[in-house]
């Protein structure tokens, strides 16, 4: 009888261990949990270039986590990316609210930053964010400051032929 007690008690406790595991993964995960869902509503936004942004990504508004990217696909139409923003209930944001694609530190995850505006109204559910700056590509802004360092050296080079032309000249 109490060995049989012993194992209940084992099978028990290894199940809420198991609940407890599955619980915290979808919370660190950036799920909602179960039993938690809060009411949300949908904007969109469209963005040239969305960098590295994921699904799930935090949408934020003065550091403060007020939304998830819901989905991003690219429209057919236009070739930009279209955003889908879940956003909680209680934060409302005016019509003339603007969106970028910011990064946490330098290296980190991208996310989407809400900057609010002075409009009276507010964006409803469905509504689309339509003053956007899209992400900053690392690579990109390295292979511009590569360009144009490459150009001025190549002008540098051609400044110091001509002066070297003219003191030869002037040689003779």
């Amino acid at each position: 009888m109490k060995k049989q007690t012993l194992e209940t008690l084992v099978g028990l406790f290894v199940a809420l261990g198991l609940a407890a595991v599955v619980f915290l993964s979808f919370r660190v995960a950036g799920g909602t949990g179960i039993g938690s869902s809060a009411p949300t509503y949908t904007l969109y936004a469209q963005f040239s270039d969305i960098g590295g942004l994921k699904v799930k990504a935090p949408v934020k508004s003065a550091g403060v986590v007020v939304g998830r990217v819901g989905n991003i696909q690219l429209d057919p139409e236009s070739y930009w990316a279209k955003v889908t923003l879940n956003m909680d209930a209680q934060y409302r944001f005016s019509t003339d609210v603007s969106a970028q694609i910011l990064t946490s530190g330098l290296l980190g995850e991208q996310y989407i930053g809400l900057m609010q505006g002075g409009d009276v109204d507010d964006l409803a559910d469905g509504d689309v964010i339509t003053i956007t700056s899209s992400a900053l590509v690392l690579e990109q802004l390295i292979g511009k400051f590569m360009t144009s360092f490459a150009e001025g050296q190549a002008g540098k080079n051609s400044d110091n032929n001509s002066d070297n032309n003219e003191a030869a000249s002037g040689a003779e």
